[in-house]
């Protein structure tokens, strides 16, 4: 029971500078949070390889334990409270130091005689062992911080945006597959003996369960104000940033938004179109095409002004984007229309999406009793397979104009 409630203390002196840390960065910078991660990686390291204590259930290291769990569930709440994008930098710095950890090992081995003292002898074959692990476990870490994410965020979804049961299942899983990945190399450079598997295990267990605790209390009580929610984001997104990848795609990205209204630009629809026409094999599924257009807009510009005409133009995006289901596509198709793009929909539901979307947007003008904006859409689904969808794209044209000529605010589809 003592050795339980050490480990206990230690989780608790860990969360509670290191969620101060976190909380510094607001006057200070991340950069404090950051640096005493890394300064504690050799030492979490080292307990995982040569501390062990033992407990009913097992052995098990407080380096694996306390610290690398509590480092795991730390980086988790960094990108709860910020983003993937902060989070790879301080990943990707500790990948850095290790290698260079173990090519400065590699060099330190080229002296042929190292100086004797007395009751001392520099022990090589352990900086190699300590240096193989920390490559190991940065990897690991890697790996881990990108499948506890897109755990949590799914489970965040599955659980109704309940954090604590997302923390808690998430961490459960990724932190199992950590001790299941880390213990052969550790068994194979130490000797480790199969005891501490399952008792490093069962300790992980519970070190997810406490810190899934302090987390949803930090959220709760410390930074209660929730960033903007990444639902709508891809989940994949999450990878793209965490290797760098979204650098490369920065620029396709900028000129494929619209600088108004932030939907896409027509430029990245016809480039999507022209991509879906070469492609060799084409998405089975059919694909919707939602063509709507902002009512009455040459007038409400003509009257309020141009600048209050962005500003419809605006909201009328945001609430688009915000209607759509995840993985749908908004573009800005020129002037007050905008095309929105759904695969896996049948015309009953694509209809049924034009009039949910329909809604949103008088939704959001809700409380402007100065402007009434509505939308007209027209739907169309394209045949399953099919590689060109400017037929489509004609019909939901078409559909649109039909509308409007039925006194528009409305959603008008096939029949």
């Amino acid at each position: 029971m003592t050795g339980v409630l050490l480990l206990t203390l230690q989780a608790l002196l860990y969360f509670g500078v290191m969620a101060a840390l976190l909380r510094a960065r607001i006057a200070y910078g991340v950069g404090l949070f950051v640096c005493a991660l890394g300064v504690m990686h050799f030492l979490e390291t080292y307990l995982a390889a040569v501390f062990f204590i033992e407990l009913p259930f097992g052995l098990l290291s407080p380096g694996s334990t306390v610290l690398f769990s509590g480092k795991l569930m730390m980086f988790l709440l960094l990108y709860i409270r910020e983003d993937a994008e902060t989070v790879r930098q301080p990943i990707y710095g500790l990948m850095v130091g290790n290698l260079l950890l173990a090519a400065l090992a590699l060099l330190l081995r080229q002296h042929e005689h190292l100086a004797p003292l007395p009751g001392y002898q520099a022990d090589m074959r352990f900086i190699d062992q300590i240096g193989v692990l920390m490559i190991w476990g940065t990897v690991l870490l890697f790996v881990d911080i990108i499948a506890l994410i897109l755990v949590y965020e799914r489970l965040l979804r599955a659980f109704r945006r309940h954090a604590l049961p997302a923390l808690m299942a998430s961490s459960a899983l990724v932190l199992t597959f950590d001790q299941i990945a880390f213990f052969p190399v550790l068994h194979w450079l130490t000797g480790t003996p199969l005891g501490a598997l399952t008792g490093g295990w069962a300790a992980k267990m519970g070190a997810a369960a406490l810190y899934s605790l302090l987390i949803a209390g930090y959220l709760a009580l410390i930074e209660p104000t929730a960033r903007p929610s990444p639902s709508r984001r891809r989940i994949w997104d999450v990878f793209d940033a965490l290797t760098y990848r979204t650098r490369y795609e920065d620029l396709l990205a900028r000129s494929a938004v619209d600088k108004l209204t932030g939907a896409g630009a027509r430029s990245a629809f016809e480039d999507w179109r022209q991509q879906r026409m070469e492609r060799t094999s084409v998405d089975p599924r059919a694909v919707s095409v939602l063509m709507a257009d902002v009512d009455h807009f040459k007038a409400a510009n003509d009257r309020h002004g141009h600048q209050a005409g962005d500003e419809i133009l605006i909201r009328v995006a945001r609430a688009l984007m915000d209607g759509v289901r995840e993985g749908d596509r908004v573009y800005r198709y020129g002037g007050e229309e905008f095309v929105i793009l759904c695969e896996g929909l049948d015309d009953a539901g694509a209809l049924r999406l034009a009039e949910r979307l329909r809604t949103a947007v008088a939704a959001a003008f809700a409380t402007d009793p100065d402007r009434r904006v509505t939308i007209s859409v027209g739907v169309a689904t394209s045949t399953p397979g099919a590689g060109d969808i400017g037929p489509t794209l004609r019909a939901a044209d078409d559909r649109l104009y039909a509308a409007k000529r039925a006194g528009r605010d409305r959603a008008v589809g096939a029949g």
